[in-house]
């Protein structure tokens, strides 16, 4: 192996992170960031603008960084300032104390940015194979144990941390909304509020039939109530047994389901049961799928000394085949890549303050983030263009900042004119191209 010189230039000027070029069309062009600040916030007395100071936090989280102290490195940084359209970065210090002084604020243009944006993209929302969007949502608990922030407490996972509430559009999963809300508060607790406006910002995006699946936590008449009453809104919710009689519902199926013998030792019952229940002096009809299964052996063959029954259920108005139903809520669980996404690939397990409201824009702004790099994954990861080889319907985050953002080019001024120069072995030279071109031709 070769030695090599090492060098520093005194004049040219190399970038890490050339894909804030994309990121800053995202935010400038299509979020209307600006315009929205304009409306809501005065600027009077401040040396950095409300408008800057989000810039530059959202240019951190699409690198994957959500620590104040990360925006020190992009303060001497031109191509930070200029890829974004920063006048002035700030410091650590007052990064911190503007966010929290004006969290409430911000949290709501980071909301309505987010989703306009994702309208003025005319972002494709893949509907399942029965015509419905499917819209997602369900909590997922964030490990932040060992501090003292306000409103860490213990989980269902058994940590103390946050349990936010996430909803997410389309097989795509775009993030309509993040609610930051303490470890111990109940996933139903706040939950219609919440549904009301995740409803409103999908009707924003499309006016197709939503398909809105839930997990047994949500599993409430005023859920059902709500989605059945909503206009052009179907739902599955996984059904919670609580004190009702398994034993019975278990014998009922098997009398009157449908029954069949997956193999030996293993039974399966599938039947769907109308249910009459009362909410503010209103009679509703809701139907219940259910699906039991004994096995008196396991998978290997060995015989059983009690037999084991598992009884699950869903609640849906949908009038298909209980295996259908099955398999269209399992897909539900694809929503927890997503979370998974704002865990780990925004960094946004540990959250950066101590104040619950900050935090809570923070998960805000991760969700802007969230949907921006999704979008240029969608243009850019998929299809002829990509140096990934195997196919796929949508690309992690992690993925969209490895190829995309993090990508090395030498930033060249002359003429008034700011150029970007790619090495000769580039393999996303393409896709990153297609991708720009496109956001300026959209714009």
């Amino acid at each position: 192996m070769k030695r090599f010189i090492i060098e520093q230039s005194d004049e040219e000027f190399y970038t890490s992170h050339s894909g804030l070029a994309l990121i800053g069309l995202c935010i400038n062009r299509y979020s209307e960031l600006s315009k929205v600040i304009n409306r809501k916030m005065d600027e009077h007395g401040n040396l950095i603008s409300h408008s800057d100071l989000l810039r530059s936090y959202l240019g951190l989280l699409c690198l994957g960084k959500s620590d104040y102290e990360a925006i020190t490195a992009m303060r001497n940084d031109d191509y930070f300032k200029s890829s974004l359209g920063i006048t002035k970065v700030p410091s650590p210090e007052r990064l911190r104390q503007r966010l929290d002084q004006e969290a409430d604020n911000y949290r709501e243009v980071a909301e309505k940015c987010s989703v306009s944006m994702l309208k003025k993209f005319g972002v494709h929302l893949t509907p399942l194979d029965t015509g419905h969007v499917p819209l997602d949502a369900d909590v997922f608990p964030m490990d932040n144990s060992g501090t003292k922030k306000e409103g860490v407490s213990y989980t269902y996972k058994g940590h103390d941390g946050y349990a936010p509430i996430a909803a997410y559009l389309g097989q795509e999963g775009w993030c309509l909304e993040v609610e930051l809300r303490p470890g111990s508060q109940h996933s139903q607790e706040g939950f219609i509020p919440f549904m009301k406006r995740v409803l409103g910002r999908a009707r924003i995006l499309t006016k197709r039939k939503l398909l809105v699946r839930l997990d047994s936590a949500h599993d409430a008449i005023e859920t059902r109530v709500l989605l059945r009453e909503a206009d052009k809104v179907s739902h599955i919710i996984k059904w919670n047994p609580r004190r009702e009689d398994t034993d019975e519902l278990s014998r009922k199926a098997f009398a009157e389901g449908r029954v069949s013998e997956p193999r030996d030792g293993k039974r399966v019952a599938l039947l769907t049961i109308r249910k009459k229940q009362q909410y503010k002096d209103k009679t509703y009809f809701f139907s219940k799928v259910i699906r039991v299964t004994e096995r008196t052996t396991d998978r290997h063959g060995q015989l059983l000394l009690v037999p084991e029954v598992t009884v699950e259920g869903w609640w849906t108005d949908l009038d298909l085949p209980e295996k259908k139903i099955i398999a269209l809520y399992n897909n539900h669980a694809l929503s927890e890549q997503f979370h998974s996404e704002f865990k780990t690939d925004l960094d946004l397990e540990r959250l950066p303050s101590g104040k619950f409201t900050t935090n809570g824009l923070i998960m805000a702004l991760g969700a802007f983030a969230y949907n921006i790099l999704r979008f240029i994954g969608q243009l850019g990861l998929l299809g002829d263009k990509s140096s990934i080889r195997h196919p796929a319907k949508r690309r992690r985050l992690k993925t969209v900042i490895q190829e995309l953002v993090y990508l090395a080019a030498r930033l060249i001024s002359s003429g008034r004119r700011l150029r970007l120069r790619f090495g000769r072995h580039c393999p996303v030279f393409p896709a990153f191209t297609s991708v720009y071109d496109r956001l300026l031709a959209g714009a």
